[in-house]
């Protein structure tokens, strides 16, 4: 669809293998805890997804759209260490804002950088954000329910979909358009990416 669209330039796909069962249980095990059937079943027919566009102004390609799912080796938790290298400094959790609004009305309760969240980068966003797997209930046991949530580059938690395979829809409907997921923030798209 995207390269027969005019002006739509250098369509680029990287192909990947499955992930073997082997690697996904593995992951499981280390991170003590379990994929989503709808992302262990994208898993296990593509380790990951990467694709890349671009569009043609006065004959220049300029990159427009970018989707990426992390493969299953780059699906890493987010707030285990240190930002810096030194003893006793901050973690992300100690950044944590206790004072924001929690599960009120129809909002979702947002995931923690603490123990109570387990956090997973799914797409790092070009540096604008990052997509992230949240396991919300990790104490005293790991739920499998899962959400999939946008972390703006303020640490700031906008909630996108209930299931992996409804994240995949909204990526592949935006069709990877530069920091598509800020539509769902409050502040929205910037005006250079609309």
């Amino acid at each position: 669809l995207l390269e027969t669209s005019p002006g739509v330039t250098e369509v680029t796909f990287v192909e990947k293998e499955p992930a073997e069962r082997h690697t996904i249980i593995s992951w499981e095990q280390k991170n003590s805890c379990i994929l989503p059937e709808d992302l262990k079943n994208f898993y296990l027919m593509t380790d990951g997804f990467q694709m890349t566009w671009s569009v043609k102004t006065d004959d220049t390609p300029m990159p427009l759209g970018s989707m990426v799912i992390n493969s299953v080796s780059k699906l890493c938790r987010l707030g285990d260490s240190s930002m810096y290298t030194l003893p006793n400094a901050p973690t992300l959790a100690d950044l944590e804002d206790d004072t924001d609004e929690e599960g009120n009305g129809d909002k979702p309760e947002k995931p923690h950088f603490d123990s109570r969240s387990l956090i997973f980068e799914l797409d790092p966003c070009n540096g604008n954000g990052k997509v992230c797997l949240v396991y919300k209930h990790a104490k005293p046991v790991v739920s499998p329910d899962t959400e999939i949530w946008f972390l703006d580059r303020a640490l700031y938690w906008y909630f996108l979909t209930k299931t992996f395979t409804a994240y995949y829809c909204l990526l592949i409907t935006h069709l990877g358009l530069l920091q598509w997921q800020y539509a769902f923030t409050s502040y929205g798209v910037s005006p250079q990416a609309k």
